[in-house]
């Protein structure tokens, strides 16, 4: 893969994260209330204790909102937005593969064969369905290359695992690995680009995205924390 390719994978992930990720972000955030938290009063006060010393509205509201809204809101919209970005991807390498199953189709910067991708999110974002969903779809592929002489090998048929380290895979990624690979996040993108650093490079990417377009995340956070702080005081504390 080239450089003007390699920029272009660049491109369209800030881009996803400008026009996808951050407005859902932002909107996840700005409608927080006191009552979208499953409050378990024993432990919030100890974690806001825990964060900032004492149990006050302040902390009360720091301890809710910090976990929502900088892990799981923020990781539920990458998994569930993550087919935008491999649309995009799509594009880069020369459109969608066509063939049922398969996200895209590369020429393997390592090994130099041609390889059929599904794509997935990261190391814990599939079910025990999506098993025999991928297996299905890979032994109708290998059975296909045999009546048309395509002559593909197992190891022609992937799942690149967009993020994540190979050792945190899920128990049914390692099920799928025992008959095709999963290849996962650096080693992935290598594969598809054939740079070594390009994983680090697109992920340092996103993080520009919110220095280009001059988002104040901390004063965004610190106005709902004093906001959900507020009801907190109204309510007489938790």
């Amino acid at each position: 893969m080239n450089n003007q390719q390699k920029q272009a994978i660049i491109n369209s992930g800030k881009e996803y994260f400008r026009s996808i990720i951050i407005p859902n972000h932002i909107k996840n955030l700005r409608k927080l209330q006191l009552n979208s938290f499953n409050i378990n009063p024993f432990l919030i006060n100890y974690l806001a204790a825990f964060l900032c010393g004492d149990t006050e509205p302040i902390s009360l509201a720091k301890a809710l909102v910090y976990p929502r809204i900088l892990g799981t809101s923020l990781n539920t919209s990458f998994g569930q937005n993550i087919q935008i970005f491999i649309s995009q991807l799509q594009e880069v390498v020369g459109g969608a593969s066509g063939i049922d199953g398969i996200d895209i189709e590369f020429i393997d910067a390592i090994d130099g064969r041609r390889k059929y991708c599904q794509c997935k999110a990261g190391p814990q974002t599939i079910n025990k369905d999506d098993i025999v969903t991928v297996l299905g779809h890979f032994k109708y592929l290998m059975n296909k290359s045999r009546l048309d002489r395509m002559g593909l090998q197992f190891d022609d048929l992937i799942v690149g695992v967009m993020y994540g380290e190979k050792e945190n895979l899920s128990a049914f990624y390692k099920a799928i690995n025992a008959h095709y690979p999963v290849m996962c996040g650096a080693e992935f993108w290598e594969r598809l680009t054939g740079d070594k650093n390009f994983y680090f490079c697109l992920s340092k990417a996103f993080g520009e995205v919110v220095e280009e377009d001059g988002i104040d995340g901390s004063k965004l956070i610190l106005d709902k924390v004093n906001e959900i702080a507020d009801e907190i005081k109204t309510k007489g504390g938790l």
